[in-house]
């Protein structure tokens, strides 16, 4: 699936869609307000979801889990699907996987969602923060090295905003030191990387399919597994640390409790949202690329003239239109910037702030050599525009305007 939508230029070439569902809402001042992230309605959404309720079970790995699992591994090449119940409980399998021991180490992004060091501390292990790149804000691959020790288990990289790592050139430094590669692609299904979709480079992969992400059920998530050896165990860890799963397959007389585990099964009702969405992410990737690509041309002048920095894409990495970001010159800039934008009716938002400040990275984590400078500022300048499927042309329109009514300084 996935090799088909690259061919066709990010959906490009797709059906035209029907008119959008956006509507913008009336504030109390009488100005439009168009919200930061408004979820997509697929097209058999409603009526998968009625399906799910009436066939009378209602549990995880049902009719429509084992659907959502099948999209899935045709959209990222990946045979081991698992949803999860999020990205989160997704992350948490991969650290069960790993075998982590109290002590043992986890180099990762400060510039991430908490739960990518959560799911690992909860095992006892440290993670180890290193600095983000300027101009992707992903983790810079020329400090990794210098913050591996001899407790060092795995490399976790995050694709910022579906845009992709060095893989390469982290992935031979994880063979050259024996490590784990993980995958934290909550941003990027879509994405690629020299043709190569993201998702398949780590171990494992970890999927969201939260509300704000660009194919949803609400909560959710998948864990990819590309490493064959790790799907009977993850299957037992996802159901409690039972083989459960073996059971209703004939492969034993009894499920028992086998391992560690937890409850990371998602309800065949939220698999059944998320059907509907993978069936409709052509369609969905045409309106995000759209919008994207808009904010993009349409805003070089001005931010070359203001000194804010786009979006850049590196040569070989093709995005899925995850979100769309401008880093303004300073905090002060940044927060009057957003100011700005909502009392013109738009609503941005910051993003991440940075892990290794925070009171728990403080508590749990260490640095890396050399500290996070650039995630520091980046964190402080960061703000994203509204972008979602149904942004219609007049709500791009009314973003840009009030983008360019503001001037820095």
């Amino acid at each position: 699936m996935l090799a088909q939508w690259l061919a066709k230029g990010h959906g490009r070439n797709a059906c035209r869609p029907s008119r959008p569902l956006f509507t913008a809402k009336v504030s109390t001042t009488g100005l439009k307000t168009i919200p930061f992230n408004r979820t997509h309605l697929s097209e058999n959404e409603l009526d998968y979801l009625a399906q799910a309720v009436r066939q009378g079970s209602t549990s995880g790995d049902g009719p429509f889990t084992r659907r959502a699992t099948g999209l899935l591994r045709e959209l990222t090449g990946s045979s081991g699907v698992m949803l999860t119940t999020s990205c989160t409980h997704a992350l948490e399998m991969s650290a069960i996987l790993l075998d982590l021991r109290p002590g043992d180490e986890v180099i990762m992004p400060s510039f991430t969602f908490m739960s990518t060091a959560n799911a690992y501390v909860l095992r006892g292990a440290v993670p180890v923060f290193v600095d983000c790149r300027p101009d992707t804000l992903n983790m810079d691959e020329r400090l990794i090295e210098s913050a591996i020790t001899d407790r060092t288990r795995a490399v976790m990289v995050v694709h910022y905003a579906g845009v992709a790592c060095e893989l390469e050139t982290i992935g031979e430094l994880c063979r050259r030191h024996g490590l784990a590669l993980i995958e934290d692609n909550a941003h990027g299904l879509g994405g690629s990387y020299r043709g190569r979709p993201l998702g398949s480079f780590g171990r494992m992969a970890t999927q969201s399919f939260h509300e704000t992400k660009n194919v949803q059920c609400g909560e959710g998530g998948a864990l990819l597994l590309n490493d064959a050896g790790l799907v009977a165990r993850a299957e037992i860890i996802r159901e409690k640390g039972t083989d459960r799963s073996r059971f209703f397959r004939g492969q034993v007389d009894k499920y028992r409790w086998v391992d560690i585990g937890s409850s990371y099964l998602p309800s065949d009702v939220l698999a059944a949202q998320l059907t509907s969405q993978l069936e409709s992410f052509d369609k969905i990737q045409f309106l995000r690329h759209a919008v994207w690509r808009r904010y993009h041309e349409e805003l070089a002048d001005w931010a070359a003239e203001n000194g804010v920095a786009q979006p850049m894409i590196p040569d070989g990495c093709a995005h899925p239109a995850h979100l769309y970001y401008l880093l303004l010159p300073d905090l002060r800039e940044r927060q009057a910037f957003i100011a700005h934008l909502a009392g013109r009716g738009v609503r941005a938002a910051f993003h991440y702030q940075p892990l290794h400040t925070a009171p728990a990275g403080v508590r749990y984590g260490r640095v890396a050599p050399g500290g996070c400078p650039v995630t520091e500022e980046s964190a402080d300048r960061l703000v994203r525009l509204p972008l979602f499927a149904d942004l219609d042309e007049a709500g791009v329109a009314s973003v840009l305007d009030a983008v360019r009514t503001y001037r820095v300084g």
